[in-house]
């Protein structure tokens, strides 16, 4: 039984359905491919529909998910089913075969894929290169295989044209060491010459020889081709046989009288220099047919419908050897060679068979009854297999067997392969026959032996039958359904119709790999050769021999189904999935799994699954054995009834009895994890309050142990400050831990307190004021303007230290008389200016500021005051960010005094700095507000018009000046 999915996604065994119905069947079929799940099991049979889609559940995540686990333990999946094959062989020493089947389009190469991924990922721990190698080796010749054995049809982009038996050798330790692979029944007769109805691709052999149509495609191939050994040589003739063929495919037969010719005949020299071989004996080949009468030799000359069936006859016969070939070299290179198992232990097998499923197509012909032939077989085996298990474990466990009726499809493989009276017979009679042999003939000869026959009719037994056609068509009840087979070409696809003379030609190539795909162009024309067996016999005893291989193995089935034919990952087309459940016998199997028990299970399995539901297994029994313990919990279920105890499993009858468990299990699953969540919770909370109590306390203890030596060593570094000749400032500061980040702000803003406290404690009040200044500009102005005066002495009245002593005794008398005017305490600052008036006048001027007024004076006039501002009517200052000495007095009347200082010595001194800050310093004395500006350009009011005043840099400019612009002023300074 699958388990880990609920009921939502449908029963994940179809042996657990409630009734065994082909409409519950595929009910269920169809639910579980729309909720997305593709692999369903009957029993130990896997179902897998095409989702034809990209699915996420083939990585190396789900392939641990699988590895070394029974196949109920986890969902549905083909590495189940390979992982259950690779343990039987490698835990019990057998031998097992995957037999993958389904009609085409259904899944099964992709299936065979994933199958041998899983068994190389799960192989080869230790990595040995030898076993990497035949790994890589048995993965690569897939992609050969179907380079060359598949084709793109209307059902299907990769669409296997022949059948793939593949034995995987591994060694006592379960690493694979070599393989063998055979196939079955190219389908070389159309395909190579020219597109079937069903086809996708139209058109001549240059469309459908050969399936690498994209160039990635072709370097996958190549790049296969010499990993697996092959050599250039040998993949240059690979080439030069598939020009070959396609060359052939080109060649136009016409007549000159009663002349056969060639009519495009240069293809002739192309065919002879790829064949290795001479252009007139190809041309003889392909116009002429050497015949033996006793023992003169002629030359008959074909028509050109026999030169035009002979040229087909070769372009597939070609194909054939070569594919045949490609399988033999192959096997030449990945055969287990000199292996021993005296030395090296038993050499166990894996076999992973992907044949096509049946066909019924709207004409079905020779290749179809071959390929239906070989369904007959294997069904009869599946059967024959499933019942031979069921009644094995059934003996071993003993419990009595049951007979089981089912549809014993013998009757159907004797109608084909029985000799003398099988078709397959009556067709070798009929190729066998002197004389010109037609398929109506053959067709009668079948309506004579089996007329009879209850699976066998035809238009001439079923006269009222309209759906067969006189003298063409025969119908057979297969198992899967009736299927009507045209008789037309039956003949010559049985018998070897290609002409000697082409395989002479072929044997005498000089090319060593084409002359030894001929042996049989050795003989001379006038040499009696035995007839070769025909392509039905061929068939037959393959088929015979797969059969015999695969009964004698454990086998595993993979059972393919395609939900619709327009590869839609949505659509489930429900007559056309109920076909194939019919022709694969699942239903069937179903029948034979459901006819004793539904399930079955190991008891310590079964314990571990279902003990909590009875107190007498949960958590532990304490009987006897895991039987009884078993046995008193299906009693206590009351379940009894529908039971039986094998020797080491348990047999349940029915589903309901199997799903009753689930839902009890499930009841106490959540009861117990709820219990398990409740007792977990608490002891991880038990836990973590003991590590975070115990964390906490180191904490503390470590806080307090960094805390201490911080300060100890604060403390150790700057106890010394005093008697410092700069107060500590050189000394380093400990790193602090986290805690004390703040703290160590604090001590900083302290100790720097302390430190600048030390510095001033000394100065006069004068120096007091320059500082206080200075720091005023260093906070309004740092990172703002480039030179801010900080490293000089501020003098601050500079018209008194003028170097012109007269102007200056001028200055000092003015400003005397101001002070005892105005009453002014103090001389803020005085400077030499250049000035804009209202007018747009340029003009020398003076400032004095005071304590109470900012004066304008005029230097040509012994610094007559000129106009006075109060400074309380001074709102704000402007300044630019440049190295130049604008700025701007703003007022409440609007009326802005703009200015650029100047007489300064040395002649680069910058004094904005110094103006800032002085009247900052001393406005904040006073307990108001000075509003600075940085900006350019300025914006101010003249006489309460707007203006902007900008400055520019002139190269030739040698004194600062300004001059009138559209939108104010220009203050133009020296550029260098």
């Amino acid at each position: 039984m699958a388990e880990h999915e609920s009921l939502e996604f449908g029963k994940a065994d179809f042996v657990l359905l409630d009734n065994v119905s082909l409409e519950e069947f595929l009910a269920n079929l169809k639910l579980r491919f729309e909720k997305g799940r593709i692999y369903s099991y009957i029993g130990e049979v896997v179902v897998s529909v095409n989702p034809y889609r990209a699915m996420n559940i083939y990585g190396r995540d789900t392939i641990e998910q699988y590895k070394g686990r029974e196949l109920y333990e986890r969902p549905p999946h083909l590495f189940a089913i390979a992982d259950a094959a690779y343990k039987a062989m490698k835990r019990r020493n057998k031998d097992t075969c995957i037999v993958i089947s389904g009609e085409s389009g259904a899944g099964k190469t992709e299936a065979s894929k994933y199958i041998m991924q899983y068994i190389a990922a799960i192989t080869n721990p230790s990595q040995r290169a030898e076993v990497e190698r035949v790994k890589n080796m048995l993965l690569k010749s897939n992609c050969v295989l179907e380079a060359f054995g598949n084709a793109k049809t209307n059902r299907n982009d990769n669409s296997s044209r022949f059948g793939k038996y593949m034995d995987i050798n591994f060694d006592f330790k379960g690493d694979p060491i070599g393989g063998h692979i055979n196939n079955y029944l190219l389908e070389k007769v159309g395909r190579v010459v020219h597109a079937r109805e069903e086809q996708r691709m139209q058109g001549d052999v240059t469309k459908t020889s050969v399936a690498m149509f994209f160039l990635a495609d072709f370097k996958a191939v190549a790049d296969a081709m010499k990993v697996i050994g092959f050599t250039t040589e040998e993949i240059h003739t690979v080439y030069k046989i598939l020009a070959t063929i396609l060359h052939l495919g080109n060649l136009k037969f016409g007549n000159d009288g009663d002349v056969t010719l060639i009519e495009n005949s240069k293809l002739v020299a192309v065919l002879g220099e790829l064949l290795s071989t001479k252009e007139e004996n190809v041309e003889k080949a392909l116009l002429y047919r050497t015949v033996a009468t006793g023992r003169d030799v002629i030359d008959k000359q074909h028509t050109d419908q026999e030169a035009s069936y002979g040229r087909d006859a070769l372009a597939k016969a070609i194909y054939e050897r070569l594919f045949c070939w490609i399988v033999g070299r192959i096997n030449d290179i990945i055969e287990v060679k000199n292996y021993d198992a005296r030395i090296h232990g038993k050499n166990t097998v894996i076999g992973v068979l992907d044949i096509y499923g049946f066909e019924i197509f709207q004409n079905n012909s020779f290749e179809q009854f071959c390929i239906n032939y070989c369904n007959e077989k294997l069904q009869q085996l599946f059967i024959q297999l499933v019942l031979k298990q069921e009644q094995e474990e059934y003996q071993r466990e003993g419990i009595p067997w049951k007979h089981i009726d089912y549809f014993n499809n013998q009757i159907i493989v004797d109608l084909v392969e029985l000799q003398h009276k099988g078709i397959f017979s009556v067709l070798d009679e009929a190729c066998m026959n002197v004389g010109k042999v037609t398929d109506e003939m053959f067709l009668q000869a079948l309506n004579s032996k089996l007329a009879k026959h209850a699976h066998y009719t035809s238009r001439k037994l079923s006269p009222t039958d309209k759906s067969l056609e006189f003298d063409r068509d025969f119908r057979i009840r297969h198992y899967a359904g009736d299927v009507v087979y045209s008789v037309l070409g039956f003949i010559d696809k049985n018998k070897d119709t290609l002409f000697q003379d082409f395989k002479r030609l072929l044997y005498n190539s000089s090319n060593p790999v084409l002359k030894a795909m001929w042996p049989e162009g050795k003989l001379s024309i006038t040499e009696v050769t035995k007839r070769p067996l025909t392509a039905a016999t061929l068939f037959k005893n393959s088929m015979i021999s797969l059969v015999e291989n695969l009964a004698s193995k454990e086998p595993y089935y993979v059972r393919c189904i395609k939900p619709n034919d327009v590869k839609s990952p949505l659509l489930f087309e429900y007559e056309r999935c109920k076909h194939q459940v019919e022709y694969l016998g699942l239903l069937e199997n179903v029948r034979v799994r459901r006819a004793g028990f539904a399930n079955r299970q190991t008891y310590p399995r079964f314990l571990q699954r279902y003990k909590m539901i009875s107190e007498f297994t949960w958590p532990n029994h304490d009987l006897p054995s895991d039987r009884e313990a078993v046995k008193r919990l299906l009693q206590g279920c009351g379940f009894e009834h529908d039971v039986a105890y094998g020797k080491t499993k348990v047999f349940i009858r029915t589903p309901r009895t199997i799903f009753s468990l689930e839902e009890q299990r499930a009841e106490m699953v959540q009861r117990i994890v709820l219990f398990l969540q409740k007792v977990w919770r608490g002891t991880i909370a038990r836990m973590r309050y003991r590590r975070m109590r115990a964390a906490l306390i180191i904490l503390r203890a470590y806080r307090r142990y960094k805390v201490k030596s911080y300060i100890r060593e604060v403390n150790r570094r700057f106890k010394s400050v005093r008697s410092m000749k700069d107060h500590g400032k050189h000394v380093k500061w400990p790193t602090p831990p986290k805690v004390l980040r703040r703290f160590e702000e604090a001590l900083r803003n302290i100790y720097n307190r302390w430190w600048a406290w030390t510095l001033i404690k000394g100065l006069s009040p004068e120096e007091m004021l320059q500082v206080r200044a200075k720091v005023a500009t260093l906070e309004c102005l740092k990172g703002q303007r480039a030179d801010l005066g900080l490293q000089r002495a501020w003098e601050g009245n500079y018209l008194v230290s003028s170097e012109n002593p007269e102007t200056a005794s001028s200055f000092t008398l003015v400003s005397s008389e101001l002070q005892r005017k105005d009453k002014f305490m103090r001389v803020l600052f005085s400077c030499n200016v250049r000035k804009i008036n209202r007018f747009n006048k340029a003009e020398n001027r003076a400032v004095l500021i005071t304590d109470r007024h900012l004066y304008k004076m005029d230097p040509l006039k012994q610094y007559k005051p000129m106009k006075s501002i109060p400074l309380y009517n001074v709102t704000g200052v402007s300044v630019s960010p440049g190295k130049d000495q604008l700025v701007v007095f703003h007022t409440k009347d609007n009326r802005d005094l703009i200015v650029c200082l100047q007489g300064m010595v040395p002649a680069g001194e910058s004094r904005i700095g110094e103006l800032v800050g002085t009247l900052l310093s001393h406005f904040k004395s006073e307990k108001r507000k000075l509003q600075v500006n940085i900006v350019s350009p300025i914006q101010c009011s003249m006489n309460g018009r707007k203006c902007t005043v900008v400055v520019e840099t002139r190269i030739n400019q040698s004194q600062p000046e300004f001059t009138k612009s559209r939108s104010g002023y220009i203050l133009a300074v020296p550029g260098n």
